[in-house]
């Protein structure tokens, strides 16, 4: 059974939105690539790592264990769409980093790095809707609660610093907005499980330490 407003949900509703989420993601990583391959061979070689970021998701995305305790609410939806599909948005950065871009490549590989961890000690319990497929308290899970957000906003910092443009910081500041509130919705679902709610009362924090 699902999770929907307390409401249960077919089984198969669960099967047709996954495969839809999983379509989706890889179409919008392929216009991300037409996007940036161009200007990563003409020299902006962040966009390959910006790449290899995104490729992550798509890839835990489609090789995810699968659950039926999903939130099938159109908010939850639009939520895990919006803030996974809004980074994908990106465009070609300029040609003037604001900052070394040898500290944006750091930023951006740390990223990766972080989220990276937090996904391989999910293994296949990684989705993009609001969903329970198992809590996990080992790992970056023991510094805060949602690490694999925290490793996506470091990516982004260091993509938008490396050559920044309006449109890139508008993705951005969306992306971040969406996913806070992909936060909420998360722990809306996870919180009933008691598990979740003993690992929330030993890590206070959700994606800052010592912030949020």
């Amino acid at each position: 059974m699902s999770v929907s407003g307390g409401k249960s949900q077919p089984a198969v509703s669960v099967i047709h939105w996954d495969l839809l989420e999983k379509v989706v993601v890889v179409l919008l990583l392929a216009t991300l690539a037409s996007r940036l391959i161009p200007s990563a061979i003409a020299g902006h070689s962040q966009n390959w790592l910006l790449l290899l970021a995104e490729g992550c998701v798509v890839f835990f995305v489609l090789f995810r264990r699968s659950t039926n305790d999903i939130s099938l609410r159109p908010l939850d939806w639009a939520l895990g769409f919006g803030g996974t599909f809004a980074a994908m948005l990106v465009i070609a950065p300029s040609d003037t980093p604001l900052v070394p871009i040898a500290f944006c490549g750091f930023l951006i590989i740390a990223g990766i790095f972080f989220q990276l961890y937090a996904k391989f000690t999910l293994r296949r319990s990684f989705g993009v809707i609001a969903a329970n497929r198992g809590v996990k308290v080992s790992g970056p899970y023991r510094f805060v609660r949602h690490p694999m957000y925290a490793g996506y906003m470091l990516t982004h910092i260091g993509f938008l610093l490396s050559g920044p443009n309006w449109w890139n910081l508008a993705v951005y500041s969306l992306a971040l907005g969406l996913n806070i509130a992909r936060i909420m919705a998360e722990e809306r679902v996870l919180m009933a499980d008691p598990a979740y709610q003993d690992m929330s009362r030993k890590v206070r924090y959700r994606l800052i330490p010592f912030v949020f």
